[in-house]
């Protein structure tokens, strides 16, 4: 019997090793059938491949904060809506490359949604991305730097949900405004992209505007189709503090 698991681990199937120490334990061996006992493994197998898959995709995505869909509190009045929060759960958004934006004043727990809905993401297979604008800007400069911007860029045109958080934080330099205009393009209608700002979307235009023509093309390619929150509410952060006073 434990040849047996150490055959199944040699040929890389950790699920089925297990789930066969498991029966072996349990003394469940007699008791299935050939058919079941193997349907059960298969699907313990499967089950442990998909784990491991999801933790790779969350750990790659490197989020600001580890939450998820669960934990989501409803509230309209804070611009949480229930109906639109669960169809974004569904991802179908992602697969037919509708942008997010997410917006409110500082601590209404945009990160902590943008997060969420990565984790989501990564839950249903997709590959994710978390950068802060300025830090994805930082890696563009390196690449430049190194001669590996065009293999950059592929990547990150093939992440099926990229997050760019602190958005509008500072109004975007000539060679930036160009990068994130690259980076927009080559997701449009493709891949989903999600924007979390302090701003309201009405003002993303002064962010972008040292070069009208690149703005008006961004803006373009991004507005008209997103799903929109907009937070509001007391700081999340202020209201965690006093309850820890």
């Amino acid at each position: 019997m434990e040849e047996i698991s150490n055959q199944l681990r040699s040929l890389k199937m950790p699920g089925m090793a297990h789930f066969w120490t498991t029966l072996q334990e349990t003394r469940r061996t007699e008791e299935l059938s050939l058919h079941d006992g193997l349907a059960l493994m298969i699907q313990a197998e499967f089950d442990n491949r998909t784990m491991s898959r999801n933790a790779r995709l969350i750990k790659k995505a490197r989020f600001r904060y580890q939450a998820s869909m669960d934990q989501v509190i409803y509230d309209s009045t804070r611009g949480v809506d229930k109906t639109t929060v669960l169809n974004l759960a569904s991802c179908n958004y992602i697969r037919h490359g509708i942008p997010v934006f997410i917006t409110g004043a500082a601590g209404t727990g945009k990160s902590w949604l943008a997060s969420a809905l990565g984790h989501q993401a990564c839950m249903n297979g997709y590959k994710v991305a978390y950068y802060n604008l300025y830090r994805l800007f930082e890696e563009i400069t390196l690449a430049r730097i190194a001669s590996t911007l065009h293999r950059f860029f592929a990547k990150i045109a093939q992440t099926d949900l990229l997050i760019l958080d602190d958005f509008g934080m500072k109004v975007l330099d000539g060679q930036q405004l160009l990068d994130f205009m690259e980076i927009i393009e080559d997701r449009h209608g493709q891949k989903s992209t999600v924007i979390v700002s302090q701003l309201p979307v009405a003002d993303w235009y002064e962010v972008l505007k040292k070069n009208t023509t690149a703005a008006d093309a961004i803006l373009d390619r991004l507005v008209h189709t997103a799903v929109r929150f907009e937070l509001k509410g007391e700081s999340m952060r202020k209201k965690k503090n006093c309850k820890t006073e």
